[in-house]
Protein backbone atom coordinates (compact mmCIF):
# COMPACT_ATOMS: atom_id res chain seq x y z
CA UNK A 1 0.00 0.00 0.00
CA UNK A 2 1.42 3.35 -0.97
CA UNK A 3 2.24 5.74 1.86
CA UNK A 4 2.53 8.68 -0.49
CA UNK A 5 0.05 11.37 0.53
CA UNK A 6 -0.08 14.50 -1.59
CA UNK A 7 -1.07 17.96 -0.48
CA UNK A 8 -4.12 19.58 -1.98
CA UNK A 9 -3.23 22.53 -4.17
CA UNK A 10 -5.38 25.64 -3.96
CA UNK A 11 -5.35 28.58 -6.39
CA UNK A 12 -4.26 26.24 -9.17
CA UNK A 13 -5.50 28.35 -12.09
CA UNK A 14 -4.23 31.62 -13.56
CA UNK A 15 -7.58 33.29 -14.25
CA UNK A 16 -5.87 36.15 -16.10
CA UNK A 17 -4.36 33.93 -18.78
CA UNK A 18 -5.50 33.84 -22.39
CA UNK A 19 -6.28 30.13 -22.00
CA UNK A 20 -8.69 30.76 -19.12
CA UNK A 21 -10.48 33.61 -20.89
CA UNK A 22 -10.89 31.48 -24.02
CA UNK A 23 -12.28 28.63 -21.93
CA UNK A 24 -14.83 30.89 -20.23
CA UNK A 25 -15.90 32.23 -23.63
CA UNK A 26 -16.30 28.67 -24.88
CA UNK A 27 -18.48 27.73 -21.89
CA UNK A 28 -20.72 30.71 -22.62
CA UNK A 29 -20.99 29.72 -26.28
CA UNK A 30 -21.88 26.11 -25.48
CA UNK A 31 -24.54 27.28 -23.03
CA UNK A 32 -25.99 29.89 -25.39
CA UNK A 33 -26.18 27.47 -28.31
CA UNK A 34 -27.53 24.72 -26.07
CA UNK A 35 -24.97 22.23 -27.32
CA UNK A 36 -25.00 18.66 -26.08
CA UNK A 37 -21.22 18.15 -26.05
CA UNK A 38 -18.44 20.00 -24.22
CA UNK A 39 -14.94 19.49 -25.65
CA UNK A 40 -12.52 22.29 -24.65
CA UNK A 41 -9.50 20.63 -26.28
CA UNK A 42 -11.20 20.80 -29.65
CA UNK A 43 -12.03 24.48 -29.13
CA UNK A 44 -8.83 25.74 -27.48
CA UNK A 45 -6.20 23.53 -29.08
CA UNK A 46 -3.52 21.59 -27.21
CA UNK A 47 -1.29 24.54 -26.28
CA UNK A 48 -4.01 26.52 -24.51
CA UNK A 49 -5.85 23.49 -23.14
CA UNK A 50 -2.66 22.31 -21.44
CA UNK A 51 -2.78 25.49 -19.32
CA UNK A 52 -6.20 24.63 -17.86
CA UNK A 53 -6.11 23.12 -14.35
CA UNK A 54 -9.74 23.51 -13.36
CA UNK A 55 -13.04 24.35 -15.01
CA UNK A 56 -14.92 27.62 -14.46
CA UNK A 57 -17.89 27.68 -12.13
CA UNK A 58 -19.93 28.83 -15.12
CA UNK A 59 -20.20 25.19 -16.22
CA UNK A 60 -23.38 25.34 -14.12
CA UNK A 61 -24.96 26.93 -17.22
CA UNK A 62 -24.36 23.84 -19.35
CA UNK A 63 -27.84 22.45 -18.78
CA UNK A 64 -28.09 20.68 -22.14
CA UNK A 65 -24.65 19.09 -22.26
CA UNK A 66 -24.81 15.30 -22.30
CA UNK A 67 -21.17 14.47 -23.00
CA UNK A 68 -18.01 15.98 -21.53
CA UNK A 69 -14.66 15.28 -23.19
CA UNK A 70 -11.58 16.07 -21.08
CA UNK A 71 -9.21 13.43 -22.45
CA UNK A 72 -5.53 14.06 -21.74
CA UNK A 73 -6.11 17.21 -19.70
CA UNK A 74 -3.90 18.72 -16.99
CA UNK A 75 -6.92 19.24 -14.76
CA UNK A 76 -6.34 19.06 -11.03
CA UNK A 77 -9.93 19.58 -9.94
CA UNK A 78 -13.54 19.91 -11.08
CA UNK A 79 -15.71 22.57 -9.37
CA UNK A 80 -18.87 21.58 -7.45
CA UNK A 81 -20.97 23.35 -10.11
CA UNK A 82 -20.66 20.21 -12.23
CA UNK A 83 -23.60 18.96 -10.19
CA UNK A 84 -25.85 21.46 -11.98
CA UNK A 85 -25.23 19.80 -15.37
CA UNK A 86 -28.49 17.90 -15.13
CA UNK A 87 -28.35 16.38 -18.62
CA UNK A 88 -24.85 14.91 -18.24
CA UNK A 89 -24.74 11.28 -19.37
CA UNK A 90 -21.09 10.62 -20.26
CA UNK A 91 -17.97 11.99 -18.55
CA UNK A 92 -14.50 11.34 -19.97
CA UNK A 93 -11.39 12.74 -18.23
CA UNK A 94 -9.33 9.70 -19.23
CA UNK A 95 -5.51 10.09 -18.96
CA UNK A 96 -5.99 13.25 -16.85
CA UNK A 97 -3.38 11.96 -14.43
CA UNK A 98 -3.40 15.00 -12.14
CA UNK A 99 -7.12 14.61 -11.46
CA UNK A 100 -7.13 12.63 -8.21
CA UNK A 101 -10.59 13.44 -6.83
CA UNK A 102 -14.01 14.90 -7.68
CA UNK A 103 -16.62 17.04 -5.93
CA UNK A 104 -19.44 15.21 -4.17
CA UNK A 105 -21.89 17.32 -6.18
CA UNK A 106 -21.24 15.20 -9.26
CA UNK A 107 -23.59 12.64 -7.67
CA UNK A 108 -26.41 15.07 -8.46
CA UNK A 109 -25.99 14.25 -12.16
CA UNK A 110 -28.61 11.52 -12.07
CA UNK A 111 -28.34 10.81 -15.80
CA UNK A 112 -24.60 10.13 -15.57
CA UNK A 113 -24.33 6.41 -16.28
CA UNK A 114 -21.06 6.09 -18.17
CA UNK A 115 -17.56 7.41 -17.48
CA UNK A 116 -13.94 6.81 -18.42
CA UNK A 117 -11.45 7.69 -15.71
CA UNK A 118 -7.77 6.83 -15.17
CA UNK A 119 -8.46 5.01 -11.92
CA UNK A 120 -4.81 4.49 -10.93
CA UNK A 121 -4.57 8.26 -10.42
CA UNK A 122 -7.43 8.34 -7.90
CA UNK A 123 -7.09 8.64 -4.15
CA UNK A 124 -7.93 5.35 -2.44
CA UNK A 125 -8.29 3.34 -5.63
CA UNK A 126 -8.07 -0.43 -5.12
CA UNK A 127 -5.19 -0.73 -7.61
CA UNK A 128 -2.68 1.21 -5.50
CA UNK A 129 -4.57 2.82 -2.56
CA UNK A 130 -3.07 6.26 -3.11
CA UNK A 131 -3.31 8.12 0.20
CA UNK A 132 -5.98 10.75 0.85
CA UNK A 133 -4.66 14.25 1.72
CA UNK A 134 -5.29 15.43 5.27
CA UNK A 135 -8.26 17.81 5.27
CA UNK A 136 -7.63 18.84 8.88
CA UNK A 137 -4.51 20.80 8.06
CA UNK A 138 -5.00 21.48 4.38
CA UNK A 139 -8.65 22.21 3.48
CA UNK A 140 -9.72 22.49 -0.14
CA UNK A 141 -10.71 26.00 -1.15
CA UNK A 142 -12.62 27.08 -4.22
CA UNK A 143 -12.92 30.65 -5.50
CA UNK A 144 -14.75 33.07 -3.24
CA UNK A 145 -15.01 33.25 0.53
CA UNK A 146 -17.94 30.89 0.95
CA UNK A 147 -18.83 27.34 -0.05
CA UNK A 148 -22.13 25.46 -0.18
CA UNK A 149 -23.02 22.34 1.76
CA UNK A 150 -22.90 19.34 -0.55
CA UNK A 151 -26.11 17.97 1.00
CA UNK A 152 -28.44 20.86 1.81
CA UNK A 153 -26.76 23.62 -0.25
CA UNK A 154 -26.43 25.96 2.74
CA UNK A 155 -23.86 28.73 2.21
CA UNK A 156 -21.07 28.83 4.81
CA UNK A 157 -17.55 30.08 5.35
CA UNK A 158 -14.54 27.77 5.09
CA UNK A 159 -14.17 28.03 8.85
CA UNK A 160 -17.66 26.56 9.24
CA UNK A 161 -17.46 23.74 6.73
CA UNK A 162 -16.62 20.18 7.67
CA UNK A 163 -14.88 18.60 4.69
CA UNK A 164 -14.74 14.83 4.27
CA UNK A 165 -13.67 12.21 1.74
CA UNK A 166 -16.03 9.46 0.62
CA UNK A 167 -15.69 6.86 -2.16
CA UNK A 168 -18.83 6.24 -4.22
CA UNK A 169 -19.71 4.79 -7.60
CA UNK A 170 -20.36 7.50 -10.16
CA UNK A 171 -20.97 6.48 -13.76
CA UNK A 172 -18.74 3.48 -14.49
CA UNK A 173 -16.20 4.09 -11.72
CA UNK A 174 -15.80 4.40 -7.96
CA UNK A 175 -14.56 7.95 -7.39
CA UNK A 176 -13.06 9.66 -4.34
CA UNK A 177 -15.41 12.55 -3.62
CA UNK A 178 -14.94 15.66 -1.49
CA UNK A 179 -18.02 16.64 0.49
CA UNK A 180 -18.50 20.03 2.17
CA UNK A 181 -20.78 19.51 5.16
CA UNK A 182 -22.51 22.10 7.33
CA UNK A 183 -23.64 19.83 10.17
CA UNK A 184 -23.63 16.37 11.68
CA UNK A 185 -27.13 15.89 10.28
CA UNK A 186 -25.88 16.45 6.73
CA UNK A 187 -22.90 14.16 7.31
CA UNK A 188 -25.30 11.41 8.42
CA UNK A 189 -27.15 11.77 5.12
CA UNK A 190 -24.13 10.69 3.09
CA UNK A 191 -24.69 7.29 1.43
CA UNK A 192 -22.79 4.17 2.37
CA UNK A 193 -19.40 4.05 0.59
CA UNK A 194 -18.79 1.46 -2.12
CA UNK A 195 -17.73 -2.00 -1.00
CA UNK A 196 -13.97 -2.48 -0.91
CA UNK A 197 -13.27 1.12 0.13
CA UNK A 198 -13.14 2.98 3.46
CA UNK A 199 -16.61 2.48 4.87
CA UNK A 200 -17.14 5.90 6.42
CA UNK A 201 -16.56 9.60 5.59
CA UNK A 202 -13.08 10.57 6.73
CA UNK A 203 -10.49 13.35 6.89
CA UNK A 204 -7.69 11.49 5.15
CA UNK A 205 -4.08 11.67 6.28
CA UNK A 206 -1.72 8.95 7.46
CA UNK A 207 -4.02 7.86 10.31
CA UNK A 208 -6.57 6.49 7.85
CA UNK A 209 -6.07 2.79 7.25
CA UNK A 210 -7.12 1.53 3.84
CA UNK A 211 -7.75 -2.00 2.64
CA UNK A 212 -4.90 -3.78 0.82
CA UNK A 213 -4.28 -2.71 -2.74
CA UNK A 214 -4.38 -4.99 -5.78
CA UNK A 215 -0.83 -6.31 -5.37
CA UNK A 216 -1.12 -6.76 -1.61
CA UNK A 217 -4.42 -8.60 -2.03
CA UNK A 218 -2.73 -11.00 -4.43
CA UNK A 219 0.17 -11.54 -2.01
CA UNK A 220 -2.19 -12.18 0.88
CA UNK A 221 -4.14 -14.70 -1.14
CA UNK A 222 -0.92 -16.41 -2.16
CA UNK A 223 0.16 -16.61 1.49
CA UNK A 224 -3.21 -18.07 2.40
CA UNK A 225 -2.85 -20.71 -0.28
CA UNK A 226 0.63 -21.53 1.01
CA UNK A 227 -0.75 -21.99 4.51
CA UNK A 228 -3.40 -24.33 3.24
CA UNK A 229 -0.70 -26.25 1.36
CA UNK A 230 -3.13 -28.07 -0.90
CA UNK A 231 -2.82 -28.62 -4.64
CA UNK A 232 -6.04 -28.52 -6.66
CA UNK A 233 -7.42 -31.86 -7.76
CA UNK A 234 -10.11 -32.50 -10.35
CA UNK A 235 -12.71 -32.83 -7.61
CA UNK A 236 -11.73 -29.55 -5.91
CA UNK A 237 -11.71 -27.82 -9.28
CA UNK A 238 -15.26 -28.99 -9.89
CA UNK A 239 -16.33 -27.92 -6.39
CA UNK A 240 -14.81 -24.46 -6.86
CA UNK A 241 -16.40 -24.10 -10.26
CA UNK A 242 -19.81 -25.13 -8.93
CA UNK A 243 -19.54 -22.64 -6.09
CA UNK A 244 -18.35 -19.84 -8.36
CA UNK A 245 -15.03 -19.69 -6.47
CA UNK A 246 -12.55 -20.31 -9.27
CA UNK A 247 -10.06 -17.61 -8.26
CA UNK A 248 -8.43 -19.64 -5.44
CA UNK A 249 -7.91 -22.53 -7.88
CA UNK A 250 -6.09 -20.18 -10.24
CA UNK A 251 -3.93 -18.94 -7.39
CA UNK A 252 -3.07 -22.51 -6.41
CA UNK A 253 -1.95 -23.22 -9.95
CA UNK A 254 0.16 -20.07 -10.01
CA UNK A 255 1.73 -21.05 -6.68
CA UNK A 256 2.51 -24.52 -8.02
CA UNK A 257 4.29 -23.04 -11.06
CA UNK A 258 5.99 -20.42 -8.91
CA UNK A 259 7.66 -23.05 -6.76
CA UNK A 260 9.11 -24.91 -9.75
Amino acid sequence: MTSRIQKIENNVQDIHSVAWKKLCEYVDKVAQEEREEFSPLEELGQELFSQIYTLPESISKLKKVKKVWLYGSNLKRIPPEVGQMKSLEYFDPYTSYSLHWFPYEITRCKNLKDSRVSTRALYGNYKNRMGFPDLMNNPVRYSGETVHCSICDKSMSYEETNQAWISLRVGSDVLPLLANLCSTECKDKLPKPSEGYIQFPHKGGSVVKQLPDEDETFELEMMQQDKEGDIPTESTKEDDKASGNEKPVLLKLIRKLWKK
